[in-house]
């Protein structure tokens, strides 16, 4: 296979982990591969390259492993469901904007690809705050979090870090997926620093220097920003950083006992960090995709990650 072509399969290889059967727009923004193309030039191999349908099929629009075309009936349903349950992962996004010390609240997961489980999935989110004020943001969100379970909406501010602490590692393909992957709802500033000082993940997915959907981003406005600014205000200074310091310890003890539950885990747990990822979905992620590149004799280099 030509360069492009063994970029589409793996592409397509790594969709298969998450059962997820790929667009052609899909494709072009999410290819694995250090040099940027075109839509044309993805569209063009699909249907004409001589080696692809060797490995792939395609049917309804859709892209899969030869001998997956069940997952395409699947696939559809999620897409229903994930637009189902993206009016409420808006609307819960916006109150979590509205929270004093929160900059940016991004989507994140599976909801984020239209690829939720059901229209009953966890709605994952990615809140970036203030400066000295993560664990007393993420208190807020929890707040948001009870009275989602009330109306049955499982909301899962699970990623918490602060605007100075927008630098994510491991640098792999996982990671790389998860930060061009995530959409942002509010804080397009924020967002778009973020991507800057993660330009790395571009070395792997270089069509993907853009958010591959365009929700509306919001800000708070008229009284809400007031009332933001107001519990700014309060909480602005000693009694806040006593708030922030109590939170943090509070949580730290509990948090550290589940790290150690769990042999592996990617949580962070510090004063500008708060990662809630007791089970590290990267590592059996990267495991299941080495073993399907192997399977069709692709190299696990350096570009899917060490």
């Amino acid at each position: 296979m030509n360069a492009l072509d063994e970029a589409i399969l793996r592409t397509i290889l790594y969709g298969d982990v998450f059962n997820f059967p790929m667009t052609s727009r899909e494709i072009h923004h999410f290819l694995i591969t250090d040099t940027p193309c075109t839509l044309q030039a993805v569209e063009n191999a699909l249907a004409h390259s001589p080696d692809l349908p060797h490995f792939l099929e395609q049917s309804d629009g859709l892209v899969t492993v030869s001998g997956r075309l069940k997952l395409i009936p699947m696939r559809l349903q999620r897409e229903q469901d994930s637009l189902h349950l993206m009016d409420e992962a808006v609307r819960y996004g916006r109150w979590l904007a509205r929270m004093p010390f929160i900059r940016m609240v991004g989507l994140t997961g599976a909801l984020a690809m239209h690829n939720a489980a059901n229209a009953h999935d966890d709605i994952d989110y990615m809140l970036v705050t203030k400066a000295g004020r993560v664990w007393l943001a993420r208190a807020f969100s929890i707040l948001l979090v009870r009275i989602g379970k009330l109306r049955k909406v499982t909301l899962c501010p699970n990623f918490v870090l602060a605007e100075t602490s927008l630098a994510h590692a491991p640098e792999d393909l996982y990671i790389a997926h998860e930060i061009t992957q995530l959409l942002p709802l509010s804080g397009k500033e924020i967002y778009a620093q973020m991507r800057a000082e993660n330009g790395w993940e571009l070395s792997f997915l270089a069509n993907a220097a853009d958010p591959f959907y365009s929700p509306e981003i919001y800000a708070p406005k008229g009284g809400w920003a007031l009332l933001k600014r107001a519990g700014e205000w309060v909480l602005g200074g000693k009694l806040g950083d006593k708030l922030e310091a109590w939170e943090f310890r509070r949580k730290q003890a509990k948090f550290q006992y589940e790290i150690k539950r769990h042999a592996h885990n990617s949580a962070e747990i510090t004063d500008e960090r708060v990662k809630g990822h007791f089970n590290n979905h990267g590592h059996p992620v990267m495991i299941k995709y080495f073993d399907k590149l192997r399977q069709y004799d692709l190299e696990a280099d350096l570009l899917a990650g060490d």
